[in-house]
């Protein structure tokens, strides 16, 4: 009875420790993934292009960025992970698809602004990116509220980006 006992409960441990690894990976594979959009992103940066447009008075020092997006991009890798973690649920395959989906629209948006110098279509992609978080977020909600709610500074960042990024095209068009 003893040795039942003492099996029993290695076997739940091992569940137990298979389970946390299995996550800690998930976690680490959303992190790479984010990585990799930020990458890309990044080889598309602000250039003589983007410091000869007109700019309105508001637009943040272009310090603020990096440190801004860094912590948008954890809180963002942490939410897919939550949701991840909860893959049993049928809901979660729609949320990550369009969490990739997102995903792609962000990445594509510093390639159209600072590659293409295009701040209309910029600003088109960011109003998909837009709508693209807004119904990540829902789906998100219904699986897991926190994060759906680790989804929203960057829903409110993207928010004010397309404020910015319609002010630009209507002071260069």
């Amino acid at each position: 009875m003893c040795g039942r006992s003492f099996y029993e409960g290695y076997l739940v441990g091992e569940g137990v420790e298979k389970k946390t690894i299995a996550s800690i990976g998930g976690l680490t594979a959303s992190l790479l993934i984010i990585a990799a959009v930020a990458a890309f992103g990044s080889q598309f940066a602000p250039d003589l292009w983007y410091a000869g447009i007109v700019k309105p008075s508001w637009t943040p020092p272009g310090w603020i960025f990096g440190p801004v997006w860094t912590l948008l991009y954890i809180l963002m890798a942490v939410a897919a992970w939550l949701v991840w973690r909860e893959r049993e649920d049928r809901a979660s395959l729609p949320a990550l698809v369009f969490y990739a989906a997102q995903m792609f629209v962000n990445a594509l948006w510093s390639w159209i602004f600072f590659g293409l110098h295009r701040i209309g279509w910029a600003l088109l992609d960011l109003s998909a990116l837009w709508v693209l978080i807004l119904i990540t977020c829902l789906f998100f909600w219904r699986i897991r509220r926190a994060a759906a709610i680790l989804m929203l500074p960057y829903l409110a960042w993207v928010s004010f980006a397309g404020i910015l990024n319609f002010a630009l095209w209507r002071l260069n068009v």
